[in-house]
């Protein structure tokens, strides 16, 4: 055993540099001292130094990861690195910096295994550190109750401001609310949404869990960790020139419920009636929201209420406005026929006590769990120190960190292996992710460039194959003229968005109100789509809906 070891044993510790997380601070004020094994051994494991640009390139870091895996495995789930020593056992000391860097690979390399770093002891002689590091495995967590809720209406009619107001129960006296729900620089200026913004909300043993700072990632992983049932809001886009992506919301979230908010001065607009026809075509449940009743007289908010009981029951819904929390209990077990109506204001939180009654109340619709896993993909990332992360709603199945996984198609209809590294949530690391829920996946084997909107990461088991045709059955829901052969709009299906061209099967033609089947093409690149798939079409404003009944031609 050398010297300087046995020197380095004996010293104080100082405190860590690195923040540790509660459970760290009450393990690390039980030792004064470090005590630091003599050789590696078991589930002991000697680091020198650690390096991010090194460490975490491809082959040292699915070394590392599987080091690690092996070490957890003989530790009955905890592993127990000491940095700033060789493989002999030789105390060499790190700097500060180097310190944190070998931190944050450790950090990366655990996440891979769903493992945490749970313990920390760092230990200085003559500006020189080494650390004594206790890696975890993260247990398994029961299934929380977990609701996709898609917002949608008219532009400035406070979608965003009413999810904003919600997770923090504060009014919106200056009209910024909007933007805790994380906004580009773009937006801000122009004072409108013009992308999907996602929001966190939580209910622990029936109350709210409120947020002081939707911004703050530590805030939204205490949610996703402390509540009981979560909803995700998917906040689409007003404004009439991003319907493309208000439709990516609707169609491709695997959405539970749908919100339509409609402005007390404004009443329901074309863009309001837009937007209820897309959530009624894929079949969701609709909850309306009221706003800005504080703004108007009592009058305007009645006629307002009148213009949308019309609305609903020309399309074969029926309106129940909620008074009293009482009324919850009578429209909870029919939603889908009805449509609770709730009068909200942003300024005075009037309302929002009943809509949180009804949020609380929303019961979860069925997730396909037992099937194998598969996502489409929404958006693909860079992460530094992390990599490729790809994000979406969990379509089916369940998944954990480690598993190999298959991702495409590619331009040319082909499918490439990966591996999830890790889960998360809202910034919180999950140790499993299941049907329905809004997560990003941290993935080995394909970098992020290769990584296009529309294409699904899945179990093996799934055995995907790009599509190049399909029949379905389609009904044309609105069209000035009449749809024929040759006609070429954009179909929505999940997250693929793709003009396809379209051969009518057992007519000439289609006008608005008119059901046919029809074959349909994909134009420039191949899909992964399924028998009984639904998907909205359209050509500027939404032309029709559809499911898809045959494949006919694999790229």
């Amino acid at each position: 055993m050398s010297a300087k070891l046995t020197k380095v044993r004996k010293m104080v510790s100082k405190k860590a540099s690195i923040k540790p997380s509660k459970k760290m601070k009450k393990e690390k004020s039980k030792n004064s001292k470090i005590s630091v094994p003599s050789r590696e051994n078991k589930n002991i494991e000697f680091k020198e130094i650690l390096s991010p640009s090194i460490h975490l390139s491809e082959d040292k870091r699915q070394h590392l990861a599987t080091q690690m895996k092996y070490r957890l495995e003989i530790g009955k789930g905890k592993a127990i690195y000491i940095i700033g020593v060789d493989d002999n056992g030789q105390t060499k000391g790190l700097t500060d910096f180097e310190l944190e860097q070998s931190m944050n690979v450790l950090r990366a390399i655990a996440t891979e295994n769903a493992a945490e770093i749970t313990k920390f002891e760092k230990f200085v002689e003559n500006g020189k550190s080494i650390a004594k590091v206790l890696i975890t495995k993260v247990p398994g967590k029961p299934t929380k109750k977990h609701i996709i809720l898609a917002t949608a209406g008219h532009v400035n009619h406070g979608k965003s401001t009413l999810v904003a107001c919600l997770m923090t129960n504060k009014p919106d006296k200056d009209g910024k609310a909007w933007l805790f729900l994380d906004v580009l620089p773009h937006e801000i200026e122009r004072g409108l949404s013009a992308d999907l913004h996602y929001a966190l909300y939580g209910f622990k043993d029936g109350e709210p869990i409120r947020l002081k700072n939707p911004l703050d990632k530590k805030e939204r992983s205490r949610v996703v960790a402390e509540a009981n049932k979560l909803i995700s809001f998917v906040d689409t886009v007003g404004h009439e020139p991003w319907l493309k992506t208000t439709i990516r919301g609707i169609v491709g979230q695997s959405i539970d419920y749908g919100l339509v908010v409609v402005a007390a001065d404004d009443g329901p607009t074309h863009i309001t009636r837009e937007h209820l026809g897309l959530m009624l075509a894929m079949d969701y449940p609709i909850i309306i929201c009221i706003t800005k009743i504080d703004k108007v007289p009592k009058k305007r908010v009645e006629e307002t209420e009148h213009e949308i009981d019309e609305l609903l029951k020309n399309v074969g819904r029926v309106p129940y406005k909620i008074r009293e929390k009482s009324d919850i209990h009578v429209v909870i077990d029919k939603l889908g026929t009805i449509v609770p109506l709730i009068n909200t204001s942003a300024t005075t939180l009037a309302g929002y006590d009943l809509l949180n009654g009804l949020l609380q109340a929303l019961p979860e619709r069925k997730k396909d769990v037992d099937k194998p896993f598969l996502m489409f993909v929404d958006r693909a990332y860079n992460i530094t120190g992390v990599g490729t992360v790809v994000s979406g709603t969990v379509k089916q199945g369940r998944l954990k960190p480690g598993t190999d996984l298959i991702i495409g198609p590619d331009s040319a209809g082909s499918f490439k292996r990966v591996k999830a590294k890790s889960i998360e949530m809202h910034y919180h690391r999950l140790a499993e992710a299941n049907a329905g829920l809004v997560v990003g996946i941290a993935l080995r084997g394909i970098k992020h460039e290769a990584v296009d909107r529309g294409m699904i990461l899945c179990d093996s088991a799934i055995k995907p194959r790009a599509v190049k045709s399909f029949e379905a059955d389609i009904l044309v829901l609105n069209h000035p003229t009449r749809i024929a052969t040759g006609y070429e709009p954009i179909i929505h299906n999940n997250t693929i968005a793709e003009t396809v061209k379209l051969t009518l099967v057992n007519k000439k033609y289609l006008k608005s109100g008119e059901s046919g089947r029809v074959r349909m093409t994909f134009r420039y690149r191949p899909q992964f789509v399924q028998e009984g798939d639904r998907f909205v079409f359209r050509e500027g404003k939404t032309k029709g809906i559809g499911t898809v009944t045959k494949i006919l031609k694999y790229a």
